[in-house]
């Protein structure tokens, strides 16, 4: 960490006065920093093997969209203040941001914030254009929960995600939305965060994730409502969410453990193993 703070310092023009580690995230290290100067700022590392392999492309996808989100009022993202993607610099690849106001809330329903603002996320216009989406789901590879009483549900779910992918017309995806990647100050959304995955395809993926996400969180009710919150914000779909729907929720499967470490580390102890895998399996059932 030593290293990287250095080069922190030496991009921001200030010393380091503290460090204080982030949580809520799985795939890299976040650290806010204080510098001497009396800013604050974000610092995220990939540390990992897996991740420190593929750091290049997702730092500079991410440091790519919020150049180009730094002039659109309707996205709150953070700003870039430098990069090093391949970590010749530091210790790890990292990339240094502004801090936004507020925090991660994922113990309230806020679908309507959620909605409204992935409404505006999908009407920004970007050229280039981000690269096509990708499927995060191979139907052959789908593992299904050793422990399942519904394996005709996943069944039914594979034979679904096995056909062509439905026609669509592109908007702007941050592909990684839901509410651990929102923040709140208050009753507003202060912040959009984590654009690695930004890419180009149907608004209906986008949805289908953050509808998976409060599936886990706050139960199916909440999650497959979340659709008509993004439709009464002045969003459209393409008629086929079910099939983007089906495709998200595979790819927690077998369980959504990666995402639920992060959460209960942000207080939501009742997460458990049992409770997840039954939300997953019943939001699959109620979309099929």
């Amino acid at each position: 960490m030593e290293r990287i703070l250095r080069w922190v310092s030496e991009q921001t023009g200030s010393g380091v006065d503290t460090v204080t580690p982030l949580r809520g995230g799985w795939t890299s290290e976040m650290r806010r920093v204080r510098l001497v100067d009396g800013r604050e700022v974000v610092v995220r590392s990939f540390v990992t093997e897996f991740f420190r392999r593929h750091a290049e492309g997702l730092l500079d996808r991410e440091a790519g969209m919020l150049r180009a989100l730094a002039d659109v009022g309707s996205v709150p993202a953070p700003r870039l203040l430098a990069v090093d993607s391949t970590g010749s610099s530091g210790e790890a690849p990292s990339l240094v941001m502004s801090l936004l106001p507020g925090a991660v809330d994922v113990h309230t329903d806020r679908s309507t914030e959620l909605a409204e603002q992935l409404v505006a996320i999908h009407r920004v216009q970007i050229d280039p254009r981000p690269r096509e989406f990708q499927v995060w789901v191979v139907p052959g590879q789908v593992r299904v929960p050793e422990a399942t009483n519904r394996p005709e549900v996943w069944a039914r779910a594979v034979e679904v995600v096995a056909r062509e992918l439905p026609p669509y017309d592109g908007v702007l995806l941050h592909r990684d939305f839901h509410p651990g990647n929102v923040l709140f100050d208050g009753d507003q959304v202060s912040g959009v965060v984590d654009w690695v995955e930004t890419s180009w395809g149907p608004a209906d993926l986008d949805v289908a994730h953050c509808s998976t996400a409060l599936a886990l969180l706050h139960g199916p009710e909440v999650g497959l409502r979340f659709a008509d919150h993004y439709v009464a914000a002045g969003g459209q779909l393409s008629g086929e969410l079910r099939h983007w729907q089906v495709l998200d929720a595979l790819g927690f499967a077998p369980d959504a453990e990666k995402v639920a470490g992060p959460w209960r580390d942000l207080g939501r102890t009742d997460l458990t193993p049992g409770v997840l895998q039954d939300r997953l399996e019943t939001c699959l059932q109620q979309v099929l």
